[in-house]
């Protein structure tokens, strides 16, 4: 009886447990508890979102994103061998042991990034050896790649993308709009998986827009070819090069050299990953000699057969202006001073400008603006203004130095003489898209403004056709065959930042086709060649190559009309 007594006390007391316990859960505090239930078992994950591609004129991928998966580990299961899980990751993927490590350990969590960004089939292979080699915890899910189908094409203007944010280029600056956002999920999970029938909430991803560009692919990746050719048999430290579409102003190509692949820009320095066709300056020599004289024509100080006693040197303020070429006094046309390339001749003609009329003009065809193309970095250039235009600075400029220029910039300056004196803003991005400053960029906001008149521009273009003559000009390697083309020669002395003063030059060849009617204007330039060529010989084949290429790619048909004749001596 005293044993039947004692038992009914032991279990009157285990019930009064439960029973006090019972209401603690269910009627002190229900909720609290019931919360701290669940989020023991609950995860978060981040569901990425798609990035949009970078696509060529023509929806050919520049930039891509491809199927990829992020490692994941659940920390519950894996830190019994976090060392060994590490070590295995570190060798198998670009990760850091010591940052993985600690990871695999976090206390309370079910849910750590391992690794991002990872090809689908190398993460798999991973994921295999691990379950080969015992190691539990380890899960993948999707996560989009990065990727640039082309390498090194275009790359200097579509850039690149890190492991978790945009670095440089398009990618970068118009990162918002290509990123999308990301969406989550939050799922009740137990035994490291999780529970079918458990709570869960989802919130989607948005995927990114794409970004339409005017670039042609094939077209860039055949400029930037014969870019690097150019600039190697040069021996030239850089080029680039520019294809401009004459009446929409679309930038078909803008290729630099040295360039990088974009799926692999860490091996190649930092200066050879941004746009030196952009960012660059440089003086341009006397290209801009075409500038000069069409705003003296639309001016009506002269004339094509204007004629010009040209002396074998002129003394201006204390300096003395040479030509390129070594001779006594010639009689020149204005046409022959531009092919021949005359310095002085060309200072001779600009005296006839009224002061501070070369400048406007040098303002209206954009120069001293940058062009707004939507790239970062994009230089202004210098155009002088006040006190530091002098007179010895105005000689200077006509031919085309004391003044600094992009290569973009300068290309549409001379596509204006190619578009009937009709100044169009150049663009590289197809439609509208807005910059990470609020900029917004695009053919929708392309702009047109006259800058000379339709007959000055004819008139320059015949005179520029004069450049290409076999006997008369200094740039007949720069002939396409079968077509009319008007150019122009440039060699400038370039600055040497490492010690202030000119060292090196500059060569470049700028030109539009047919010369009658434009379709392209297209400009080369490299840096130091070293091989004593000058615009005409080391550009002007390259601009021929470029040219004819594009011609025929678009089926540009020859004019059939026969090339100026403008006389270049009287």
């Amino acid at each position: 009886m005293l044993r039947l007594r004692i038992g009914f006390v032991l279990i009157a007391m285990v019930l009064s447990v439960f029973g006090a316990r019972l209401v603690q859960l269910q009627g002190v505090d229900p909720g609290a508890y019931a919360e701290m239930a669940a989020a023991e078992g609950m995860v978060d994950v981040v569901l990425p979102a798609t990035r949009g591609d970078i696509l060529d004129r023509n929806g050919e991928p520049l930039a891509t994103s491809v199927d990829g998966m992020m490692v994941i580990g659940d920390p519950a299961l894996t830190a019994p061998q976090a060392p060994e899980i590490a070590k295995f990751l570190a060798e198998r993927l670009d990760v850091d042991y010591f940052t993985i490590l600690p990871r695999l350990r976090e206390e309370g969590s079910r849910y750590e990034y391992l690794a991002r960004r990872v090809p689908a089939t190398l993460a798999n292979d991973v994921l295999d050896e691990a379950d080969q080699r015992g190691f539990e915890g380890l899960t993948l899910q999707r996560d989009p790649v990065r990727e640039y189908p082309a390498d090194d094409v275009a790359a200097n203007l579509v850039g690149f993308v890190g492991i978790d944010e945009a670095l440089a280029g398009f990618e970068l600056t118009f990162d918002h709009m290509l990123a999308g956002s990301d969406g989550s999920a939050r799922y009740e999970a137990g035994g490291g998986a999780r529970i079918p029938l458990g709570d869960s909430t989802t919130v989607d991803p948005v995927d990114g827009q794409d970004l339409h560009t005017t670039i042609d692919l094939d077209l860039q990746w055949y400029v930037q070819r014969v870019l690097r050719q150019t600039v190697e048999d040069a021996r030239g430290d850089s080029g680039f090069a520019v294809v401009m579409d004459t009446h929409t102003g679309e930038l078909l190509a803008v290729a630099d050299d040295p360039t990088f692949d974009a799926n692999d820009p860490g091996e190649y320095p930092r200066a050879d990953r941004v746009s030196r066709a952009l960012s660059d300056v440089y003086e341009p020599g006397s290209v801009e000699k075409a500038l000069t004289l069409s705003a003296l024509i639309d001016a009506g100080k002269v004339t094509p057969h204007t004629r010009l006693k040209v002396p074998g040197s002129l003394t201006r303020d204390t300096r003395t202006i040479t030509d390129w070429f070594p001779h006594g006094m010639i009689h020149l046309t204005l046409a022959g001073v531009i092919a021949k390339s005359s310095n002085i001749g060309t200072v001779l003609a600009a005296d006839r400008f009224a002061p501070g009329q070369l400048r406007h003009y040098l303002t209206e065809f954009g120069l001293g603006a940058a062009t707004g193309v939507g790239v970062r970095g994009e230089s202004r250039g210098i155009l002088p203004s006040g006190s530091a235009w002098t007179n010895l600075v105005d000689d200077r400029i006509a031919f085309g130095q004391s003044l600094s220029v992009n290569a973009v910039q300068m290309a549409a300056a001379i596509n204006t003489i190619a578009n009937d004196g009709l100044r169009v803003d150049p663009s590289l991005i197809q439609g509208s898209a807005t910059m990470d400053d609020g900029t917004v960029v695009g053919t929708d906001r392309t702009t047109v403004r006259r800058v000379i008149s339709a007959q000055a521009a004819h008139e320059t273009a015949h005179m520029m056709e004069r450049v290409l003559d076999p006997e008369d000009g200094v740039a007949p390697l720069a002939a396409v065959p079968g077509y009319r083309v008007a150019g122009k020669t440039g060699t400038a002395e370039r600055v040497d930042s490492a010690c202030g003063c000119y060292r090196g030059t500059t060569v470049s060849f700028a030109g539009f086709a047919p010369a009658d009617d434009p379709a392209f204007t297209v400009y080369v330039v490299v840096h130091n060649p070293r091989n004593g060529g000058g615009g005409g010989s080391v550009a002007g084949p390259a601009f021929s190559q470029i040219m004819g290429f594009a011609l025929r790619r678009y089926q540009v048909p020859p004019t059939g009309t026969q090339p100026s004749r403008l006389p270049v001596e009287w």
